[in-house]
């Protein structure tokens, strides 16, 4: 069977780079009913978060926009941080856009029709006749379902994958709304991007920075109002629902053993973890529930730190700064998403 193999991973942000502490002094400006309840500020302290980056500055988001203007900004700045990304990503591959077989185009937080992919195609004068997919609506999941699919089409003949996921998550916050889920979105979500290549191993290029095994979904039953967008006339409204770090401590060792099962890995033979940083508490979750030491998420950690939550980009964030520290052996890329679902990638370094 061929092993896919990741040929390059290259990820960035729009240039508004905004400190927390002053997202949260906006925050208690934009939100006074919500800013003026006991330790409701404090959720942008447990964050974790430091600085994050946002599409536009600070002060647009103050203002009032409708979800045709949102979604105009989202188009925008995904095609141009998707373009500058996807075409580094082709020359640390050593791959000519033509011999590009398929394109992925992964993303939650805006739409765009015709899709990013086709956007790409043009712009960088990738095959034309190459297989489109993109996907949408798998939220934070979508990083970790992406790479999979990436593999699977590698798998399924198309020997040069490039694989975009890019999410304006800031575009999301709307303006007045004082629900409890609005004013927590706006002390977690932030804006990225990320580029990769996917390839069959005697794909001419560089060395491969991974090996490929497999992937492994599950949607749980009853748990469609865990997360996911309300669609109102200011745009997509975040909906927040139910514990999930309760939910990953009660499934997720279970989960992660199927995974491993299915593939016929054991749970001692892996020993990197690439695991979405959804927040502080779901990485204490996971830790807890696969036995893991306080230190073993700390890319997660520092990735959340740095970036904040940019939903299905984050986990190819941390998945970069997994592998600046030269990780040996087999890994598991793991991400939880709206419908609820679990999407889990394995590796090998």
């Amino acid at each position: 069977m061929t092993l896919p193999v990741l040929r390059a991973l290259v990820t960035g942000n729009p240039p508004h780079r905004i400190p927390q502490t002053e997202v949260r002094e906006a925050a208690r400006a934009l939100f006074p009913r919500m800013a003026a309840r006991a330790h409701m500020l404090d959720v942008f302290g447990n964050a974790q978060i430091e600085t994050r980056s946002v599409a536009r500055p600070l002060e647009w988001y103050a203002e009032p926009h409708g979800f045709g203007e949102k979604n105009e900004v989202f188009v925008q700045e995904a095609r141009a941080l998707t373009l500058r990304l996807a075409r580094e990503a082709l020359q640390r591959a050593e791959l000519a856009p033509g011999d590009v077989d398929a394109v992925i185009a992964v993303n939650t937080s805006g739409i765009s029709a015709p899709s990013l992919d086709a956007y790409l195609i043009e712009e960088l004068g990738l095959n034309r006749h190459a297989l489109r997919l993109p996907l949408w609506g798998l939220g934070c999941a979508g990083g970790a379902a992406g790479l999979a699919r990436a593999a699977d089409l590698v798998r399924a003949g198309h020997r040069r994958v490039l694989y975009v996921a890019v999410e304006m998550c800031s575009l999301t916050l709307i303006q007045g709304d004082e629900s409890k889920s609005n004013f927590v979105g706006t002390a977690l979500f932030s804006d990225g991007g990320a580029a990769l290549v996917v390839t069959a191993p005697d794909v001419p290029g560089p060395p491969p920075l991974l090996t490929l095994h497999g992937g492994y979904s599950t949607l749980i039953e009853d748990s469609g109002d865990i997360m996911g967008w309300d669609v109102v006339d200011d745009g997509l409204k975040v909906r927040f629902s139910r514990d999930i770090p309760t939910l990953v401590r009660s499934m997720m060792a279970e989960n992660v053993a199927e995974a491993f099962s299915t593939h016929g890995w054991q749970r001692e033979d892996v020993g990197t973890f690439v695991v979405h940083p959804g927040g502080v508490k779901v990485l204490t979750a996971y830790e807890e529930a696969l036995g893991l030491c306080p230190c073993a998420l700390n890319p997660s950690r520092e990735v959340l730190r740095n970036h904040g939550n940019m939903s299905s980009v984050t986990v190819l964030f941390v998945l970069e700064e997994v592998l600046r520290k030269g990780p040996k052996g087999k890994g598991l890329l793991s991400a939880m998403g709206p419908g609820f679902s679990a999407e889990h990638v394995l590796l090998e370094f």
